[in-house]
């Protein structure tokens, strides 16, 4: 795959959580969800995050990807304070700067492949630029299906399109949620692979929650919650590796009193 890097630096960190906390309901019924959690993660990197069911993994997403507002604390992607943003920046910023791909592809049935991988730019006024549609296109392996509808695919091709429709505005960052929870082992290899090229040849931030060790052992570091706390970071994670420290989670997992987590 031989394509340019996106417009943005790289150096240095892409998203960074300070004290950030998520909690749901209030007095004793509360449930936290995040519990003052402090995390950088590296531009240009590939990062997991994992952790046993109702760790946070999924909620630390939303925060950081500004689909959902945090009950304290702050996030910054590049140079944007997601809490400094009104509801129409947020959405201008997760539309320009922010690339998703979500477990269920979430493409629009009515639309061609192609029309599905611009509209992030079609939805800003924007046209794609031509040169960088042929690369990522090529990129993912989808120049023979640009004309096919949702249904005519694939679901493994249905998440390449997606891929492609997360790279195509050039973000700061690519929030991964799941990205192989509805593939099957071959199609799944395949998205995490283009997941990998696209951080090694792009230049790209990727973030990625999974449940998956074979998944996070594609990643550069691995970020373990347990009850809505980082516990612990693994660089260079293996499979092996990922599965063992997993063990040791739910092994040595115990709430805290007045701190129940819940699962998201």
């Amino acid at each position: 795959m031989s394509v340019a890097p996106p417009a943005h630096a790289t150096a240095g960190v892409a998203v960074t959580a300070r004290g950030l906390s998520k909690r749901y309901g209030a007095g004793q019924a509360a449930v936290v969800a995040l519990d003052g959690v402090d995390v950088d993660f590296a531009a240009g990197g590939f990062t997991a995050i994992m952790g046993p069911s109702g760790s946070g993994k999924s909620t630390l997403m939303h925060c950081l990807a500004g689909l959902d507002r945090p009950t304290a604390g702050s996030v910054r992607i590049g140079d944007a304070d997601l809490a400094r943003l009104d509801d129409r920046r947020l959405t201008l910023l997760r539309r320009d700067r922010v690339g998703f791909v979500f477990q269920k592809f979430n493409l629009l049935p009515a639309l061609t492949a192609e029309e599905n991988i611009v509209l992030p730019l079609a939805i800003a006024g924007r046209r794609p630029e031509r040169a960088w549609l042929r690369q990522v296109v090529a990129a993912v392996g989808l120049a023979d299906r640009l004309r096919h509808r949702p249904a005519e695919l694939s679901g493994g091709q249905q998440q390449r399109v997606a891929v492609a429709r997360a790279l195509i505005t050039k973000p700061w960052v690519i929030f991964a949620d799941e990205p192989t929870g509805n593939l099957d082992s071959r199609s799944g290899a395949e998205v995490l692979r283009l997941l990998r090229e696209a951080v090694d040849t792009l230049s790209q931030t990727v973030i990625m929650v999974t449940h998956d060790p074979s998944a996070a052992g594609h990643a550069d570091r691995v970020v373990f919650l347990a009850d809505g706390r980082p516990v612990r970071d693994l660089a260079a994670p293996t499979p092996e590796r990922v599965l063992d420290t997993l063990a040791g989670l739910d092994h040595a997992r115990v709430p805290a009193a007045g701190h129940p987590a819940v699962a998201r």
